[in-house]
């Protein structure tokens, strides 16, 4: 990790959970990370706590909307006035509504593709072009995916949120051919969680919180701080190894 040490990552939805381990590990590693989410109150206080710890990076907290394209391009305008530009994006920011695909809302379906699909196709497109003007080859562009973007649970609830963790799979492989196509050395990386124990089921049932803790008492599951291990060993890989698609899950889980 030290060739990072003092260059910039985006880390999308950095308030809690996975993104908030992440950012606070490549702060460690001295990288300077701009951690962005709808609220920051959590991210500024990740901030502080970074600071008092004596990280070696920085983490620069920015509110953003995911689902919105053009609050999307202003936080890489800003980063690239104040931070020069992006030099890792780490697309971690994801929902799962509970709708399935007989009797699902279209409201539900619809924020799931602009958050899960569409913001991270963005942020991906805007890092590239980001690298590229300043000549940037040695980037990494690294999607947290879900093993649900590899099968298909038995829970109605979850197949429309497999169905985007899957593009996620194509969009990763497909950005892997067009770098290569574009004889770039920039890397990218699909990671693909099983079950994380974060505030991620509870905002997936939050109608039902009986339902979302009984999915991270049935076994001993993963933590994010194990995403977060999963990153820098990716990032730490020699530049010429390009680590494709890292599937993780909790020993016990089954499927």
């Amino acid at each position: 990790m030290e060739r990072w040490k003092g260059r910039v990552a985006l880390v999308t939805g950095a308030s809690v959970g996975i993104g908030a381990a992440v950012a606070r590990a490549l702060v460690q590693h001295g990288m300077k990370v701009v951690g962005c989410a709808r609220n920051v109150d959590k991210i500024e206080k990740l901030a502080a706590e970074c600071q008092s710890a004596g990280y070696s990076g920085t983490l620069i907290p920015y509110k953003c909307d995911l689902s919105n394209e053009e609050e999307i391009l202003s936080m890489f305008s800003a980063i690239r006035t104040l931070h020069q530009g992006v030099d890792v994006c780490i697309n971690n920011a994801g929902l799962a509504h509970a709708e399935s695909l007989l009797t699902g809302r279209t409201e539900g379906w619809r924020n799931m593709i602009e958050v899960n699909v569409l913001a991270l196709s963005i942020c991906t497109r805007e890092a590239y072009q980001s690298m590229k003007e300043r000549q940037v080859d040695d980037g990494h562009i690294i999607n947290i995916n879900s093993m649900g973007g590899h099968r298909t649970v038995p829970s109605a609830d979850e197949h429309f949120y497999c169905a985007t963790k899957y593009a996620v799979t194509a969009l990763t492989e497909g950005l892997r051919q067009e770098l290569r196509e574009a004889k770039s050395h920039i890397r990218t990386t699909s990671i693909s969680p099983g079950i994380v124990e974060t505030e991620f089921a509870f905002r997936h049932h939050n109608s039902d919180p009986e339902k979302a803790a009984a999915a991270y008492e049935s076994i001993k599951c993963l933590k994010a701080e194990d995403i977060a291990s999963a990153v820098t060993y990716v990032l730490s890989a020699p530049p010429h190894v390009q680590i494709g698609d890292v599937q993780m899950r909790p020993v016990e889980q089954v499927s």
